[in-house]
């Protein structure tokens, strides 16, 4: 089977196959003409880094699990602790959001100091709040994505702006040498166009955060 056979049959998109790939976690055959060629044996074993990424399992451990360095009940008990301390992490925010809305807090009349000694407090007692820099990470890559893209169109607007303004100004200049030149200005601003929407996605699901963790 080809990679998109198995992307429609597993659920799992090929970038993320080729990146389980990567890091070990399937071999597929290679036919004569180099192209992958996946069989059930690897279908198998995408559902199942499927279903353990659906728990959270990171591929790190998963990649333990399937080289033998850990048993997948170690792996599974090892997932529930984890759960279990994000589970009692929410409970706790929520507690704390739960007194900010019976204190009638307002921006106005906010004492923010005490809120944040409360939160200090529970951070020393293990509870993990939101990491604020990773988000302001997030936004950081996405500004560069919107002004490198936004420079680029900038830059193939003006030049594509100015063989027009060329060739109305020059009759001799023939419509057809217009386009040769026009067509795949405009098709680069379309795929640049796109590649960003991709790119935004990509961040705000945080892909690289999770490659990052492996």
């Amino acid at each position: 089977m080809k990679i998109k056979q198995v992307e429609e049959l597993v659920g799992i998109t090929s970038k993320n196959i080729r990146f389980y790939e990567d890091q070990g976690l399937l071999q597929p055959q290679r036919t004569e003409n180099g192209y992958r060629d996946y069989g059930l044996e690897e279908v198998e074993i995408l559902k199942q880094i499927k279903l353990l990424r659906k728990i959270g399992v990171p591929v790190e451990e998963i990649h333990r699990v399937f080289h033998s360095e850990i048993e997948i009940g170690d792996c599974l008990e090892k997932q529930e602790a984890l759960l279990r301390k994000e589970k009692t992490n929410i409970e706790k925010m929520c507690l704390l959001t739960r007194e900010m809305l019976e204190a009638s807090v307002t921006m106005e009349k906010m004492d923010t100091d005490y809120w944040l000694d409360e939160v200090e407090k529970m951070e020393k007692e293990g509870i993990d709040f939101v990491n604020v820099s990773k988000i302001d990470i997030h936004m950081k890559k996405k500004l560069g994505a919107v002004i490198g893209a936004t420079v680029m169109i900038v830059m193939m607007g003006l030049v594509l702006g100015t063989l027009i303004y060329g060739y109305t100004q020059d009759t001799q200049f023939p419509l057809w040498a217009l386009l040769i030149f026009a067509v795949p200005m405009i098709a680069v601003i379309a795929g640049v166009i796109v590649a960003m929407r991709s790119r935004m996605k990509e961040i705000d699901k945080g892909e690289e955060d999770e490659a990052a963790k492996y």
